[in-house]
């Protein structure tokens, strides 16, 4: 009798130890999650443009809601500018600029991180058009400040990148482009190229390398065209559509009419 209280005895505490030894290892699973979903929230509490979040990351953040704004442009996004999209001139000003946050989808199905300067007088209509190309899960590969690659359109445009300000001429010009005053968007700009037929029976492509893609009769990816979600958003919001141009053709180019 006396052996089998002991038997008893030594089982309660070995059951406790293992107990105790599951309650350590949880809490410490509990705080490695913790970790890294804190270190995860830092992609959208500093807004890191480029980067990709699961869902999960957007509801501890607080939600879709709060990841799609149109505000006064960050003091570290206005340092990033000056030089590049931004110049001192006497048409526009930092009170006149606006910075879109936004999430995007793109083909490999998961969330990425985006954000755009814009006018004030479109900002709001173009965070809500980039709010509901992201609930129809429309890809957009990349958005990002065109900062990022010096400024420089072509290099930008290669790359397929989405956005909307740059203080600069049109091409081939000494005249100011839309985008010097943030009147204009371009999205999947390789894909939806800019040319110009010239009377010489050249063609003038931008960007360079997306002469495949002025065959508007091909099929390919991020393909804007008249039965395209994001032209009919834009549209309806007051753009018109430079794949509509008669004298050239800019697939990927919103601006606001009358602007």
């Amino acid at each position: 009798m006396k052996r089998k209280k002991l038997w008893m005895l030594a089982a309660i505490l070995t059951c406790g130890l293992e107990l105790t030894a599951c309650s350590i290892s949880d809490n410490a699973t509990n705080a490695d999650t913790k970790a890294g979903t804190k270190a995860d929230l830092t992609v959208l509490t500093e807004w890191q443009a480029g980067k990709t979040v699961s869902d999960k990351i957007v509801a501890a953040y607080g939600g879709l809601d709060k990841c799609f704004a149109a505000e006064p442009i960050p003091d570290g996004v206005w340092a990033r500018m000056q030089g590049k999209t931004y110049k001192e001139n006497p048409y526009i000003g930092r009170d006149d600029l606006r910075h879109i946050r936004a999430l995007h989808w793109d083909y490999d199905n998961q969330i990425h991180v985006g954000e755009m300067i814009c006018n004030k007088q479109i900002a709001d209509r173009v965070a809500r058009i980039l709010r509901q190309l992201f609930d129809a899960k429309y890809p957009i590969q990349r958005m990002l400040l065109p900062d990022v690659y010096g400024a420089d359109d072509e290099t930008q445009m290669r790359d397929n990148n989405s956005s909307c300000f740059c203080f600069r001429a049109i091409a081939g010009s000494t005249k100011l482009s839309k985008h010097a005053r943030g009147l204009a968007v371009d999205i999947n700009t390789l894909y939806n190229p800019y040319y110009k037929d010239r009377a010489d029976g050249t063609r003038f492509i931008q960007p360079a390398t997306a002469a495949e893609y002025c065959d508007r009769t091909k099929s390919f990816p991020y393909k804007i065209d008249h039965d395209d979600l994001c032209l009919k958003l834009f549209t309806e919001a007051g753009f018109e559509w430079g794949g509509d141009w008669k004298s050239c053709k800019d697939f990927q180019h919103f601006e606001l009419i009358g602007e």
